[in-house]
């Protein structure tokens, strides 16, 4: 009897990449819990707020001359502007001024997060979408009002443009600014296991995050080769469409969750990437092969890096015999000693736990022992 399907979680064999400066341990914990392994990799730090001399001006630049309209897009944004504010001595005459003006809240975290210092917004999209904010801005019309919007590292397609034109005066308030990260080893780890494809996804839950890691490319000269792997090979999934933008500049094909958080994102992931792995009939069992691991009947097997390539040179053609010296070639720096073949094939069948997965062809090679009947029935419960 073949074991339950759900006895391993759907990331189970995956690595995935995170390139997330905050929240990261969220992330990654969201991620292990389905069975992924995570390598982190901060592309950005953020610089603290009470230190950053632009958003001290800004921000007195607002109590000298009060805004009409005052837009807050993220919740750590707006707390960590006030906590700035009061390291500065400048706490309750800010909370004063946005007392006295409209405040608009992208979405429902960053209105607790107004609610919670005390103020009431005058209203927030449902959508949580910039550009419904946007809309709204405008239909009621900014011409000659001062308008400040709250920025936080993303990119705002077009937002503050389309202000000007309609005649506002818009003061940017910086609320946090990210810089490269102090150590760059992970993120050059990272773009190796890329570029390798030894990772099956990365994450990207910021646009200047992207747009950090495809800078890092550009310096070692690698950034025509992570194009090519995220491209092809390694999903990148972006928790949103501004996130993509770095990314999708360089055409390379994002995924993104219908709802932009961090939960949603790791439930793409959950789908996209075992939908990428054909389940093989092989010997009467159900094997699937994932990034680093194999499931065979829902028990997930470890196996060597040398096991796996094998067994990726044999499921290539699944059924048909594969040569030792084409074998041999796959195996990452085996020289030309065809025992070493042999060597890594006993490995990978005591790693699967079935050795009659793999048969021994007699002077030609090894082949997967496919079960070319089963074939349609798991076709057929892949595509359900």
């Amino acid at each position: 009897m073949h074991r339950d399907q759900n006895t391993v979680g759907p990331l189970a064999g995956f690595t995935v990449g995170v390139t997330a400066a905050r929240r990261a341990d969220e992330l990654g914990a969201l991620l292990r819990r389905r069975g992924a392994e995570v390598m982190h990799a901060p592309a950005l730090r953020i610089v603290p707020l009470a230190d950053d001399s632009e958003l001290l001006t800004a921000t007195k630049r607002l109590l000298d001359q009060a805004p009409d309209v005052v837009v807050a897009t993220t919740a750590i944004g707006f707390r960590g502007w006030v906590e700035a504010a009061d390291g500065w001595g400048l706490g309750e005459a800010l909370l004063d001024r946005l007392r006295g003006v409209r405040l608009l809240a992208r979405g429902p975290k960053v209105r607790g997060a107004i609610r919670a210092a005390g103020l009431t917004e005058e209203w927030s999209p449902a959508s949580e979408s910039m550009a419904e904010v946007l809309d709204r801005l405008l239909e009621e019309g900014v011409d000659g009002h001062r308008v400040a919007v709250q920025l936080h590292g993303e990119p705002l397609p077009g937002f503050v443009e389309s202000l000007r034109a309609g005649g506002a005066e818009v003061v940017g308030v910086p609320v946090y600014r990210w810089m490269p990260p102090e150590d760059i080893a992970p993120v050059d780890r990272l773009l190796d296991a890329t570029v390798a494809r030894t990772l099956d996804a990365v994450t990207f839950t910021s646009a200047p995050a992207a747009a950090s890691l495809l800078d890092r490319a550009e310096q070692r000269g690698l950034q025509s080769e992570l194009l090519d792997a995220l491209r092809h090979d390694v999903l990148p999934a972006c928790v949103g469409p501004v996130t993509a933008l770095p990314l999708e500049a360089h055409d390379v094909p994002t995924s993104q969750p219908e709802r932009f958080r961090l939960g949603p994102l790791v439930q793409l992931l959950s789908q996209e990437l075992p939908g990428r792995v054909r389940p093989l009939p092989v010997a009467g069992r159900r094997l699937e092969i994932r990034g680093h691991a194999v499931v065979v009947d829902g028990e997930l097997r470890a196996v060597p890096p040398a096991g796996m390539a094998l067994l990726r040179a044999l499921a290539r053609r699944p059924g048909w015999v594969v040569a030792r010296a084409e074998l041999l070639r796959a195996l990452p720096g085996a020289g030309r000693d065809e025992h070493a073949v042999e060597t890594a094939m006993a490995r990978l069948r005591t790693a699967l736990g079935a050795p009659k997965l793999i048969q021994t062809v007699v002077k030609r090679g090894y082949r997967l022992a496919l079960d070319p009947a089963a074939d349609t029935k798991y076709g057929d419960e892949a595509a359900g």
